[in-house]
C-alpha cells in the first residue's frame, strides 16, 4: 500500500492547470526487484514461447494461442491483477501494467487474447461480481483453467454500446433470464468457457450484464472465424444466443448497471492498450537497428546515412515517451486506489473509483501510443524497405496487428472528444479549476508581454517554461470554445479533436520530461544525455501540432480582433528562446540506438 498523502498526488486532469514535481512521478527506473524479477520473466516467456514462433500466429493457429494462453495461466501471468483472496497474485496497478506491457511485443494475435481475457473477461466480476460468483468464476480464470470473453458489441452497436438490442427475459417463476441476441467481434470466442453478455431487460434505459457459461447445447451457437487484416490467431468470431438460459444469481452487478459495467472496464482497457503497445515499439526499433546496421548500401550500413537515422530516432523517442506517460499514470492510479483502501473503500470500490479518476489521462494514453505504434511498424517496413512487405520478416505482420489499437477499447476519435468532454465535466463539478487559470490566460494576452530573457541555466528550464505555456494554449482555446459554445460544445467534433490534440501532446511531453528531470538528478545529466535529446526532441515535435491544431480551431470560431489577438497569443506561447538543432538531436539519438543495436532506454 502506498504511504502517499491524497494532498501529495494530482486529481484526473489536473496535470493541465497545476505543476508536477519530477519527483512525484514514477519511472520504469523506479521498479523494484520484485517487479523487475517479473518483467524478466514475461520476457523470457514471450521470447521462448511467442517470439521464436512469430510464423505460426501469422497462419491462424487458433490452437496455439490458446495453448500459450494456458503456459501463461501455469506461469501465473493471468493472475496479476486478480485477489489473493480469489487465487491470484494481488499485484499493485503498476505490475499489472509491467505485465500486459511486456508480454505484448511478440504478436497482436497472443496480446489481444491475453487482454481480453485477464482485462474485460475477468475484470468485471472481480470488480462487480457478488462474493459468490467471484468465488466460483474468478479462481478458474485466474489459473488459466477457465478463458473469459466478453460480449458487447452488435451489428447495430458499436460505440454506441448501450443501444444494443440483445434481449434478457426473466422466466415466470423468476429463476433465470432467457437471453436472445447477436454479439459480433467477441474476442477469444473459439476457446473461451464463459462470456460477459450485455443484454437489456425489458425497456430499461440501460443494459444490464450477465455472466454466462459458454455451452451450445443452451442456444449458444457461432460464426466461422472472422477474416481479419491482422490479429490472425486472435480467435475473433460471432456469438449468436437463442433463448440462453441464465440462472438469475449469475446477473453482473445490478439490473440497469451494464452500461456503466462496461464503460469502467473500457478506461482500465485503454490504459492497459497502451501499455500493450509498448514492448512492441521496443521490438520493432530493436529489429530495425539490427537490420539497418547489418544491411550494406553503397558500401556502407544503412544506419549511417541520415534519412535511416531520422526514423530510428523518432522511433526510439516515440517508445521512450510513451513509456514516461504509461507509468506516469499508473502509478497515479496506484496511488489512488491506496488512499481508498486506507480511507476504508473495499477494493472493488477503491480499483473502480481509481481508474475512474484517470479516465481522462487513459484516453490520452490510447490515442497517442496506439497512433505511434502504428507510426512505429509503419517506418519498421520503410527500414526494411522491401524485406519489411514480406511476410518473411515480422515487420508486415506487426504493421498489420498495430492497426487494430486505434479502434478497439473504443476508436481514438471517440476517445479524443471523450478526454475534452471529461475534461470539462470535471471543471463543472469543481474537481479541476480551469475557469480561474484559463480567466488569467485572458488577462495576459490583454496585458504587455515582457521583453525579459529568462534564465534557462538549470536542465530543461526552458522545455518546463514551454510546457507551462503550451498549456496556456490549451486553455486559451478551450476555454474561448466553452464560453462560446456552452453545452452546445460537444456538436463541434472537429473543435475537440483539435484540442484534444493539444491537450494529448501536453501531457506526453511533459510526462518524458519530468521522466528525464529525475533521472538527471539521480544518475547525473551525462548518463541520460540521450533521454535529454529525445526529451526535446519530442516537444519540438509536440510544439508543432500543437501550433497547427490550436491555429485550427482558433479560426474555426474566433473573427476579427478576438482572433488576431488569440493567434498572437498562440505564437507568444509557442516561441522558443533557444531553437534546438532537431538535425543534432535525431543524429545523437540514432548514434545511441545504432551503437547498442537497439532500444535500451526501459
Amino acid at each position: 500500500m502506498s504511504d502517499t498523502k491524497e494532498k501529495d498526488i494530482l486529481r484526473g486532469g489536473q496535470f493541465l492547470v497545476k505543476e508536477t514535481k519530477c519527483e512525484d512521478v514514477f519511472t520504469l527506473e523506479d521498479l523494484n526487484e520484485e517487479q523487475k524479477m517479473m518483467r524478466d520473466s514475461t520476457k523470457e516467456f514471450v521470447d521462448r514461447e511467442l517470439w521464436a514462433h512469430w510464423e505460426r500466429f501469422e497462419k491462424k493457429d487458433y490452437a496455439y494461442t490458446e495453448e500459450c494462453m494456458k503456459k501463461a495461466g501455469e506461469l501465473g501471468l493471468l493472475s496479476v491483477a486478480v485477489p489473493e483472496a480469489y487465487g491470484g497474485m494481488g499485484m499493485g496497478f503498476v505490475s499489472t501494467m509491467l505485465v500486459c506491457d511486456y508480454i505484448s511485443g511478440a504478436t497482436g494475435s497472443f496480446s489481444t487474447a491475453f487482454g481480453a481475457h485477464t482485462g474485460i473477461g475477468t475484470m468485471p466480476i472481480t470488480l462487480y461480481g457478488t462474493e459468490e460468483q467471484k468465488q466460483k468464476y474468478v479462481p478458474k480464470l485466474a489459473t488459466g483453467e477457465w478463458f473469459g470473453a466478453y460480449c458487447l458489441t452488435e451489428p447495430g452497436a458499436g460505440s454506441d454500446a448501450n443501444s444494443g438490442k440483445t434481449k434478457a427475459v426473466l422466466s415466470d417463476d423468476g429463476k433465470y433470464y432467457s437471453i436472445t441476441g447477436q454479439k459480433m467481434w467477441i474476442s477469444n470466442a473459439g476457446f473461451c468457457d464463459m462470456f460477459i453478455v450485455f443484454a437489456r431487460i425489458e425497456d430499461d434505459k440501460n443494459i444490464t450484464g450477465f455472466i454466462v457459461e459458454n455451452d451450445t447445447e443452451n442456444g449458444i451457437s457461432f460464426g466461422e472465424e472472422e477474416k481479419k487484416l491482422g490479429i490472425h490467431s486472435s480467435s475473433t468470431r460471432q456469438v449468436f444466443f437463442n433463448d440462453t438460459k441464465v440462472p438469475v444469481e449469475n446477473m453482473l452487478s445490478e439490473r440497469g448497471n451494464g452500461f456503466k459495467i462496461a464503460m469502467n472496464a473500457l478506461n482500465i482497457g485503454r490504459i492497459k492498450l497502451a501499455a500493450a503497445c509498448l514492448e512492441a515499439q521496443r521490438r520493432i526499433v530493436n529489429e530495425a537497428t539490427k537490420y539497418a546496421n547489418e544491411r550494406i548500401q553503397f558500401k556502407t550500413p544503412i544506419i549511417n546515412f541520415g534519412a535511416i537515422k531520422a526514423k530510428i530516432a523518432d522511433m526510439a523517442t516515440n517508445a521512450y515517451v510513451d513509456e514516461a506517460a504509461c507509468y506516469r499514470a499508473a502509478k497515479n492510479i496506484e496511488d489512488r486506489i491506496a488512499i481508498r483502501e486506507a480511507s476504508g473503500n473495499s477494493h472493488q470500490e477503491a480499483e473502480l473509483k481509481g481508474v475512474e479518476e484517470y479516465a481522462i489521462e487513459c484516453s490520452i494514453l490510447k490515442v497517442a501510443v496506439s497512433e505511434h505504434v502504428q507510426h512505429t511498424t509503419d517506418e519498421g517496413i520503410q527500414v526494411f524497405g522491401g524485406m519489411g512487405f514480406s511476410a518473411d520478416t515480422p515487420m508486415e505482420s506487426a504493421w498489420r496487428d498495430a492497426r487494430i489499437s486505434r479502434i478497439y477499447e473504443g476508436t481514438n476519435e471517440i476517445n479524443r472528444m471523450l478526454s475534452v468532454g471529461m475534461l470539462v465535466k470535471k471543471a463543472m463539478k469543481g474537481h479541476v479549476d480551469l475557469l480561474g487559470p484559463a480567466t488569467a490566460v485572458g488577462e495576459e494576452l490583454m496585458g504587455i508581454p515582457s521583453f525579459d530573457t529568462p534564465d534557462f541555466s538549470e536542465l530543461l528550464s526552458e522545455e518546463k517554461d514551454l510546457i507551462a505555456r503550451l498549456k496556456k494554449v490549451f486553455l486559451m482555446v478551450a476555454g474561448s470554445a466553452v464560453q462560446k459554445f456552452g453545452p452546445d460544445l460537444e456538436k463541434h467534433q472537429m473543435l475537440l479533436m483539435a484540442a484534444s490534440d493539444i491537450l494529448i501532446q501536453i501531457y506526453m511531453a511533459e510526462s518524458a520530461i519530468l521522466r528525464t528531470e529525475k533521472n538527471a538528478k539521480r544518475f547525473g545529466e551525462e548518463a541520460q544525455a540521450t533521454q535529454i535529446a529525445m526529451s526535446k526532441l519530442y516537444l519540438y515535435r509536440a510544439v508543432d501540432i500543437i501550433q497547427q491544431k490550436a491555429k485550427e480551431g482558433i479560426v474555426s470560431f474566433a473573427e476579427g480582433d478576438e482572433q488576431r489577438m488569440m493567434l498572437m497569443g498562440l505564437k507568444r506561447f509557442t516561441k522558443y528562446t533557444n531553437q534546438p538543432n532537431v538535425v543534432k538531436l535525431r543524429t545523437q539519438i540514432a548514434d545511441k540506438v545504432a551503437a547498442d543495436n537497439g532500444y535500451t532506454f526501459d
